[in-house]
């Protein structure tokens, strides 16, 4: 059995951040139309000798397409000329050590396993870290673009990590970017970003020396970073702003406090994960402050026309992502077929 492996700079290289928003949104019209199977993620702690502990996360999941479709050429031989759309199955095996924020060591680690849909072999092995970071801010970047008004173009950035880097440029796709401003609880590390990022932008990007001063008055919010407790209050947000909530992954983290949930329209990538892993969802409802209803739709309910977005120029929306297994599938598939088609990666022999 022949199995292909696919490192980071070569899922770079197949996975821009344009084309990953368009498979990304196709993903999700799948998801809201019934064509996936999308188990909850499973998670083990992992005890560290000083006390901390890291994550080991399973996420498997099918999908029956993947539009936009795969190189032609390739669909005419996994489909005996028929040319119809693909399927798929894998699994994305992850560890998440937020303590590695700022080490040489990057917080999420792990690989996307891809199979065969009709056999079940294994056919590819992806690095994890790169397609998370990119189909990541691919989502928040197809929110923007569904929920963010028209004129956006104010970025707030919490965080300074890797996916701030991403959801910069998701963000500058999704809208014409006129300032970017980047908050991080170590400023060196703001510093750094602003540097790196700021050359070449037609905009300027700068750092600011509290969450409070980013977020004032931006009309698009990205918060990325490992924070347990909030670190955006509501009282500080601008009518009218979209705000992407990434980075908390639990029931028990959050990085918006109550007030900032209870002004906004909530949407999230899907309502069973916000049940049970939606800090940002599940701490408010708990203290009574919303309910159930207070999540309108799932993203791809937007997508696919099944639910309103925003309805007026100064709502608040939010999009709170989970991350669903659905989006590194598709990313995955998008990278396989194309790193086939272009001769990239390395086959190795198993079994």
């Amino acid at each position: 059995m022949q199995v292909l492996i696919l490192n980071k700079p070569e899922i770079h290289e197949l996975l821009p951040m344009a084309e990953c928003m368009d498979v990304m949104a196709g993903a999700l019209r799948v998801l809201a139309r019934g064509g996936a199977v999308l188990p909850l993620r499973s998670a083990m702690a992992i005890p560290g000798a000083d006390g901390t502990s890291g994550l080991l996360l399973a996420m498997p999941a099918y999908l029956s397409s993947i539009p936009p479709p795969s190189p032609p050429a390739l669909r005419r031989r996994r489909t005996g000329g028929q040319g119809v759309g693909l399927r798929a199955v894998g699994l994305k095996v992850l560890t998440v050590y937020p303590e590695n924020s700022g080490t040489p060591h990057e917080p999420h680690q792990g690989a996307v396993l891809l199979f065969d849909p009709e056999h079940g072999t294994l056919q590819a092995i992806l690095d994890a870290t790169e397609i998370t970071a990119v189909r990541t801010a691919a989502v928040s970047g197809v929110a923007t673009q569904v929920l963010a008004r028209p004129d956006a173009g104010d970025l707030a950035l919490i965080g300074s990590g890797v996916q701030a880097r991403t959801h910069l440029e998701a963000m500058s796709i999704a809208r014409p970017l006129r300032r970017v401003r980047v908050w991080s609880r170590n400023p060196e590390h703001a510093r750094a970003f602003v540097e790196r990022e700021a050359a070449g932008r037609p905009f300027p990007v700068e750092a600011a020396a509290t969450a409070e001063e980013a977020v004032a008055d931006a009309d698009i919010v990205c918060t990325v970073t490992s924070a347990t407790e909030p670190v955006v209050e509501g009282e500080w947000i601008a009518p009218g702003a979209h705000i992407n909530a990434a980075g908390a992954y639990s029931a028990s983290s959050r990085e918006l406090d109550t007030a900032a949930v209870v002004r906004s329209r909530l949407f999230v990538d899907r309502r069973e994960a916000a049940h049970h892993e939606a800090g940002e969802f599940l701490i408010p409802r708990r203290d009574g402050a919303i309910g159930d209803d207070h999540i309108r739709a799932e993203l791809g309910e937007l997508l696919i026309g099944q639910a309103p977005g925003r309805s007026s120029h100064d709502d608040i929306t939010i999009f709170k992502s989970l991350g669903l297994a659905i989006e590194d599938l598709a990313a995955a598939h998008h990278v396989y077929t194309q790193a086939v088609e272009r001769g990239i990666g390395t086959f190795v022999e198993l079994g």
